[in-house]
């Protein structure tokens, strides 16, 4: 449904029963109830993880936690797990007594000989990381889980994409052998910085602000602009199904491959979680019309006081109008009317998003050999020919 322009709370659904698992004390773990460790593997596990997962996010979560809801996974478990050949899951609990204090949602695939472990969520979900309790050692509890998988899943290599500098597990990836194979910038606007977007705006320069409002006027001219968020219903998927219809005309027109919006999956992906009939994962479609013709979309995620983009497209017959500008600068002003304290713009650091940005945070990719052919994999594939490879990709034209 579309509704004005305002702040809504995220509602998490919940009901489901912990999951009994063996007994494993970390030995530097100086806790008063004794840790036990469990792999979940199948989806009636995983889902009966709701309440537990929930209560967790709520207590230990931060905005840049904002894909590791279990709602965003569970959307994403509904179209990329059971795959013929596709990823198994593996995610990795830690129960302290009756109360979960750890969650590493983990995937487990083959690629030939090898087995692999990546993120849960894989591609649609922009930050990975470990969920965590405010446990006395949280360190040692990672290293145990690290152990733990590296024992009972029988991978040869643990390889975890897009870990923001300032999450959970990126200290210990430093220091268990794992190697940077990718390493990006995610920009983002520290809106708290200022009281109001008014003077927020005051440090773009006056010549860009002057642009926009001239742009403004001139989308006027060709009719009534309006401004809408849709957070569920049928409006929000038939947007979400335009915003890939543009994206992929703005790719085609460009010559630019993406793995990732090729793949329909994806777009089914946002389809449902924005039309989010169950579980709703703060996933909105912002809307900016010319009349009533959308002429630039936003697909966002909201979480814990953080706002991101994580598809922001436009018409191309609107092109010159720049509504994908005045649609990023409605945003930015909405989330600050909403009272959020950050604007993420997600990896890549491209041009137009520095432009907006007043900082970034570095993004990499990680792969830590746990077997000889892993060491192979991580090294050789990973770091050599598929970094070189998608260099390649990003400019290569559709037609080649």
């Amino acid at each position: 449904m579309s509704f004005p322009l305002r702040s809504t709370p995220c509602d998490r659904e919940a009901a489901s029963s912990s999951v009994s698992a063996p007994p494993v004390a970390p030995s530097k773990m100086a806790a008063t109830a004794r840790v036990a460790l469990d792999l979940v593997t199948t989806r009636a596990g995983f889902d009966a993880l709701e309440a537990d997962w929930n209560a967790l996010f709520e207590r230990a979560a931060r905005g840049i936690h904002l894909f590791q809801t279990f709602n965003w996974n569970w959307h994403w478990a509904n179209h990329f797990l059971d795959a013929p050949g596709g990823p198994e899951l593996a995610v990795v609990t830690a129960y302290a007594g009756e109360k979960l204090v750890m969650v590493w949602p983990l995937v487990r695939e083959r690629i030939g000989p090898l087995i692999q472990l990546r993120w849960m969520g894989d591609p649609v979900t922009q930050y990975g990381d470990i969920l965590i309790d405010n446990v006395s050692d949280a360190d040692a509890l990672m290293r145990a889980a690290w152990a733990f998988v590296a024992e009972r899943t029988g991978a040869g290599v643990i390889h975890l994409r897009k870990v923001r500098a300032d999450a959970n597990i990126a200290p210990l990836l430093a220091t268990m052998g794992a190697t940077v194979t990718s390493e990006l910038k995610a920009p983002y606007l520290d809106l708290a910085s200022a009281p109001s977007f008014a003077e927020y705006e005051k440090r773009y320069s006056s010549g860009a602000r002057r642009n926009r409002k001239r742009q403004r006027r001139r989308l006027e001219e060709r009719g009534a602009v309006t401004l809408a968020r849709h957070v569920d219903g049928a409006a929000a998927e038939a947007l979400a199904e335009e915003a890939f219809r543009f994206k992929h005309i703005w790719l085609q027109r460009r010559g630019i491959v993406s793995p990732a919006l090729a793949d329909p999956r994806t777009a089914r992906f946002f389809a449902d979680v924005t039309r989010a009939d169950t579980h709703p994962a703060c996933v909105h479609v912002l809307s900016l019309c010319c009349g009533e013709r959308p002429v630039a979309l936003e697909i966002g995620v909201r979480c814990k006081g953080r706002a991101a983009i994580h598809i922001i497209t436009y018409d191309l017959e609107y092109e010159k109008s720049a509504g994908g500008a005045l649609l990023m600068e409605d945003s930015i002003r909405q989330s600050f009317d909403d009272g959020c304290a950050a604007f993420d713009l997600l990896a890549p650091g491209d041009g137009y998003k520095l432009e907006w940005a007043d900082d970034a945070t570095i993004v990499r990719d990680w792969a830590a050999p746990l077997s000889m052919l892993g060491r192979a994999y991580a090294t050789v594939y990973l770091g050599l020919i598929r970094t070189a490879a998608k260099r390649t990709l990003a400019a290569l034209p559709l037609g080649a």
